[in-house]
């Protein structure tokens, strides 16, 4: 009797699903710090990838003398780097939001912006803004988000049970309010120079990304992001409705809005360094989750990997495409979002 060869089918399916996975993950992974390196180097300036190794290895005190000079090191470390770290944390981050988000609402086509949690942002953001205190800006952004989310859920629930169709109007409504009360606040406080400031940063922008933006996106990706990436088992049990998630134990109301609440701080940071950027949340999870399924443990790490290489480019293209002009990133996440957004709502017209 000769014995069946090995190979991916005699895997179970649990088996090919994890296989599946670790490589989706692990190719990822490679592929964005590739994109990290490589966008450094890509600008007005031709920078190499070995020179940003060596002033990386520099700075973190692997090597004693940098080979690069002084010019081309500040244009590395100070400029481009920050900048491109800056670019996947929000990508990644708003990936997280956009697929917790339809999860816990059982909404499709849910995300920070459609909902109104960046519209909300920006009322906070530009708030803090006009009165000078930048350095309060996350926390205007995260009081503006949890606002513009209570608004819609609350308006959604007051039409009765939250559907998908009732949550997107309702988060459309929450939207035009919030874009209005911001554009009242601008039309009615900013001058001058700080009306220019204010607008680009609204049309979605990353251009002013230094180390201490960089580090608070990465701090929040890693305090509330990393979280919510751990809790794909949790999310899971939401698919099928909130009586099949009480019946495996899970506390619903609770749950739902402690994970809310951490969509709409971490969507806060985010939009108080990048502006208002749309259509990433709800594009990225999409895209995932037609190759790797609706698993959410599966889904959350990889959408986080793909959002941030997508921002990355976004960000890359929006500042070398047309420079020395530079477009806001938020045009081009749109450009590219508005017919995967028709494409998604052609999928799902029979559900809503």
């Amino acid at each position: 009797m000769v014995a069946a060869p090995l190979g991916l089918s005699a895997l179970t399916p649990a088996a090919l699903r994890r296989l599946k996975f670790q490589a989706g993950l692990a190719g990822l992974a490679l592929l964005l710090c590739a994109s990290l390196v490589i966008a450094v180097t890509i600008g007005p300036a031709d920078i190499s990838p070995g020179e940003v190794w060596a002033v990386i290895a520099h700075k973190l005190g692997l090597i004693a003398e940098s080979p690069v000079s002084r010019l081309r090191e500040g244009i590395v470390w100070e400029l481009r780097l920050p900048r491109v770290l800056a670019a996947a944390a929000v990508g990644a981050g708003l990936a997280i939001c956009g697929a917790v988000m339809q999860a816990l609402t059982r909404n499709p086509l849910a995300d920070p912006y459609l909902l109104g949690l960046s519209s909300g942002a920006s009322v906070g953001a530009v708030s803090m803004m006009l009165i000078g205190a930048t350095l309060l800006l996350p926390v205007g952004a995260f009081i503006g988000a949890l606002v513009a989310m209570g608004l819609t859920l609350g308006l959604a629930r007051s039409l009765g049970a939250i559907t998908a169709s009732r949550a997107i109007l309702a988060g459309l409504a929450v939207s035009a309010l919030a874009s209005a009360l911001t554009s009242f606040l601008i039309f009615w406080t900013a001058t001058g120079d700080s009306y220019r400031e204010i607008l680009s940063w609204l049309m979605g922008s990353l251009a002013g990304a230094r180390w201490s933006d960089t580090g608070l996106a990465l701090v929040a990706l890693a305090a509330v992001g990393a979280p919510l990436i751990a809790s794909g088992r949790i999310l899971d049990g939401f698919v099928f409705g909130d009586t099949a998630a009480r019946a495996l134990g899970i506390d619903v109301e609770r749950t739902r809005w402690v994970m809310l609440g951490g969509t709409a701080l971490l969507t806060g940071v985010l939009v108080a360094i990048s502006g208002a950027i749309g259509f990433v949340g709800l594009i990225l999870p999409h895209a995932v989750r037609l190759v790797a399924g609706g698993r959410h443990h599966h889904l959350l790490p990889l959408a986080a990997l793909a959002g941030a290489v997508f921002m990355v480019w976004t960000d890359t293209a929006s500042r070398t495409l047309f420079d020395p002009r530079e477009l806001p990133v938020g045009i081009v996440t749109a450009m590219i979002g508005a017919p995967a957004f028709f494409l998604i709502l052609l999928r799902n017209r029979r559900a809503t």
